[in-house]
């Protein structure tokens, strides 16, 4: 699925999150318990889901950092 920018009202699932961003469940868990990464929002008893414009923002968010950091080389 392709993340749509600027709409808060999609929700992608952990597959999607993880080929959106290129990391896998441990890593994406590990980064949410440390605050680097989107929470998920609970949609079922066993189900989570993340926004697509908050997974969106993080992305931009790291090629804005490796933009900085490429700008000081």
């Amino acid at each position: 699925m392709a993340i749509q920018p600027n709409n808060s009202t999609t929700l992608l699932r952990l597959p999607e999150v993880e080929s959106a961003t290129g990391k896998k469940r441990s890593a994406i868990y590990a980064e949410i318990q440390a605050g680097t990464f989107p929470r998920p929002v609970k949609i079922g008893t066993r189900a989570s889901a993340w926004v697509a414009a908050e997974v969106q923002t993080w992305i931009a968010s790291r090629i804005a950092e490796r933009d900085q950091v490429k700008g000081a080389v």
